[in-house]
């Protein structure tokens, strides 16, 4: 491929990440032109709206996926987090790069030391049942927008939950005041990844992602979704997974499921070794557990 064209949501950070592919491209082929193709997506216009009410996550991804399914550009690059479940019919993810901090981050103040009663904003289910899991005295508003946004917001709060990465690759990593355990505030599925998706027919865009997939980021990537898939695919459900693969290749993923925030949250693990799909048989865990309380934890 002489030229290969980036779909890509048109904000700072997805530029940042946009650009980040292109250079681990030009990495493994120095000839390669790599052309960006940016596009604001409805879930970027619509901000006063949250993101449960105009599809959820997805909305992000789908305008980028048709940019590609109609030939506009040959790949896309996106928040992996922020990906259905699964990829529509003509799209394959060829490459999951290697993944960053999963961690989630408070702007604002420290955790233990926010006052009594302190009001903390978020627009993720995930993060408001983990938050009222630690601090049952938290109240919460709604934030949406791109990460400049959301940063200019904080002072408005006690303080803001994002994704530690963000700010890292944005290099504001000063204005982090608290990063949260990921083994008890567990992230969102596919937290600090990026998705790199090509048509399924493009042998050459195929080949090419394939030189900058990272094999363990992907397999912790894959147990995650399956984890989504079983719980039936919706990034916004109060719900999130962290996979880890140990010095001896076993992957052990933890996750949490949640009711809503202040009522019920279950949390679990599953190792490879005693499952053939520990995400799926998490999700299922976790379910059955939040539906029967009497099965316990």
């Amino acid at each position: 491929m002489a030229t290969i064209r980036i779909g890509t949501r048109a904000s700072e950070l997805a530029l940042w990440q946009a650009h980040r592919v292109g250079a681990l491209l030009r990495g493994v082929d120095p000839s390669l032109e790599v052309e960006l193709v940016p596009i604001t997506t409805e879930g970027d216009r619509r901000l006063d709206v949250p993101l449960a009410e105009i599809g959820g996550k997805g909305v992000f991804a789908t305008e980028v996926q048709r940019l590609v399914l109609n030939g506009d550009a040959d790949i896309a690059v996106h928040s992996a987090k922020d990906l259905p479940s699964q990829s529509p019919e003509g799209l394959v993810i060829g490459a999951i790069p290697e993944r960053g901090d999963v961690r989630d981050a408070l702007v604002g103040g420290r955790l233990a030391e926010l006052p009594l009663g302190a009001t903390v904003a978020t627009g993720s289910a995930r993060r408001r049942a983990l938050l009222a899991d630690a601090r049952p005295d938290l109240r919460f508003a709604e934030l949406r927008g791109n990460m400049a946004t959301r940063i200019a917001k904080a002072a408005d709060f006690d303080a803001i939950v994002v994704a530690g990465v963000a700010l890292e690759r944005l290099g504001l990593a000063d204005r982090i005041d608290d990063y949260l355990d990921p083994i008890g505030f567990i992230p969102q599925v596919a937290q600090a990844a990026l998705a790199v998706e090509c048509r399924t027919a493009d042998d050459s865009a195929v080949s090419l992602l394939s030189l900058i997939d990272d094999s363990d980021s992907r397999r912790r990537v894959e147990a995650e979704r399956e984890f989504l898939v079983e719980l039936g695919g919706d990034c916004s459900l109060p719900a999130g997974a962290h996979a880890v693969v140990a010095d001896d290749n076993t992957l052990l993923i933890r996750g949490v499921l949640a009711s809503e925030p202040g009522v019920r949250v279950e949390r679990g693990q599953v190792s490879s070794s005693d499952s053939d799909n520990p995400g799926r048989d998490l999700a299922v865990e976790l379910r059955d557990r939040l539906e029967n309380p009497t099965l316990g934890g």
